[in-house]
C-alpha cells in the first residue's frame, strides 16, 4: 500500500510585529534619554588600598582639581534647588526660569556666590567656556552660615554646606581631591567641614593595584 505524502511546506515568521516594538522601544529611550553634561572640574584621583562604598544617593560632594579650586554639588535635585532659592535670598541674587533651569542641570559649581548669578545669565555658548575660579573656603573666617558678606573673611563652602545639610539632614559627605592637589587646601576643606560639625565624610579614590 503507498504511503501517503505530505506537502512539503515553507514556514514563514512575520516579522512585522517585532520590527514594530523594536522602533518603539527605540524612540523611547532616544526621547527620555538625558545627557549628561560636561563635567566643570577634571581630577584625578589617587590610589588607596582602602576600600568602603558611598550610598548611591543623596549625596555631597566637594572636588579639588589640581589647581586646588574647590567645586561642590549635591545629587539631590529638590535639595539642589532649595540650595538655590536659599542663596538667593540671601546674596539678592535675580533668577529667571533659565537660569534656574541651568544651575538644576549642573552637577557641581564653583564660583564666589556674588557671582553666580552673573554666570548663570550667560548664554549657552558662553557658558561652555566659562572657567569657574572655585568657591571661597577659608577656614579662619569668623562667619560661616548666614549674615553674607558682613565679614571680609568669608568661608562660602562652609555656608553651603550648612544650607545643604539644614534642607536635607540625610546628605553624606565626599571629598574627591586630584593626587597633585595642594595639600593646604584640601586641608582647609577638612577644618572647614570640622568647624561646620560634618565629621563624618569619605574620600574618594580608586582601588590601588596590588602589583604596584
Amino acid at each position: 500500500m503507498p504511503k501517503i505524502q505530505m506537502k512539503k511546506q515553507n514556514i514563514r515568521m512575520d516579522m512585522t510585529a517585532m520590527c514594530d516594538v523594536a522602533f518603539l522601544l527605540l524612540t523611547f529611550f532616544i526621547l527620555t534619554a538625558k545627557f549628561k553634561p560636561q563635567e566643570p572640574v577634571q581630577v584625578e584621583i589617587p590610589s588607596s588600598g582602602a576600600v568602603t562604598d558611598i550610598p548611591p544617593k543623596d549625596i555631597l560632594l566637594i572636588s579639588v582639581d589640581k589647581e586646588g579650586k574647590l567645586f561642590m554639588g549635591v545629587d539631590d535635585k529638590p535639595t539642589r534647588q532649595a540650595m538655590l532659592d536659599e542663596v538667593a535670598k540671601r546674596y539678592s541674587i535675580g533668577l529667571n526660569g533659565d537660569m534656574q533651569k541651568r544651575f538644576m542641570n549642573m552637577d557641581q559649581f564653583g564660583v564666589p556666590l556674588r557671582q553666580l548669578g552673573q554666570m548663570l545669565a550667560l548664554p549657552a555658548a558662553d557658558a561652555e567656556r566659562f572657567q569657574q575660579p572655585g568657591l571661597v573656603c577659608n577656614p579662619d573666617a569668623k562667619v560661616l552660615p548666614g549674615n553674607a558678606g558682613v565679614d571680609t573673611a568669608r568661608n562660602e563652602l562652609g555656608e553651603l554646606i550648612v544650607i545643604a545639610r539644614s534642607i536635607n539632614p540625610a546628605l553624606r559627605i565626599a571629598v574627591k581631591a586630584d593626587k597633585d592637589a595642594d595639600y593646604g587646601k584640601v586641608d582647609a576643606v577638612i577644618e572647614t567641614l570640622r568647624k561646620t560639625n560634618s565629621n563624618r565624610f569619605n574620600l574618594i579614590t580608586s582601588v590601588k593595584n596590588e602589583k604596584e
